[in-house]
């Protein structure tokens, strides 16, 4: 296991599990399991395709202020303005808004609880939840990981 996540022994089943079984999602970018553990850290690789859960306040990107953009770290799309973060007080990086066309959301009931999960529109990466306690204009706390992402400053 990675260090800084959480331990996660069997991940419970989950109501679209069926769904994915019998109607797979395809994605713009797709490698076997193989290539993803060699194109990814360890950390990246639980997070992004087992879809674990980095500690809180374990991300650098949680207090990363600079203007830039956050990019899926599994195939380098934008996701994420900076102009759209916010501090949560949660301990993940948080947003009120992705990017246009830069995620894709589902139901996720792993845990006992419903919610709703997000991730790359491009590569299917696990990138966090997104959750309706977020500050105006959408009221939206896009909650990710900060392993599931790059940053990217902005140009002087």
């Amino acid at each position: 296991m990675a260090v800084g996540l959480v331990p996660r022994l069997v991940r419970p089943a989950r109501a679209d599990d069926a769904r994915r079984a019998s109607a797979p999602e395809h994605f713009e970018v797709a490698f076997s399991d193989a290539e993803w553990r060699k194109r990814l850290t360890p950390g990246q690789y639980e997070i992004l395709r087992q879809e674990g859960t980095e500690r809180p306040y374990s991300s650098p990107l949680n207090d990363e202020h600079r203007t830039g953009t956050f990019f899926c770290a599994g195939c380098a799309l934008p996701v994420f303005s900076s102009r759209t973060k916010f501090d949560s007080h949660t301990g993940w990086p948080s947003f009120w808004t992705p990017l246009d066309n830069a995620v894709a959301t589902h139901t996720d009931t792993s845990f006992g609880m419903t919610r709703t999960e997000v991730h790359c529109r491009r590569c299917g990466g696990h990138l966090g939840h997104v959750f309706d306690d977020g500050p105006k204009p959408t009221g939206l706390r896009y909650c990710m990981n900060g392993l599931a992402m790059t940053f990217r400053p902005q140009p002087a």
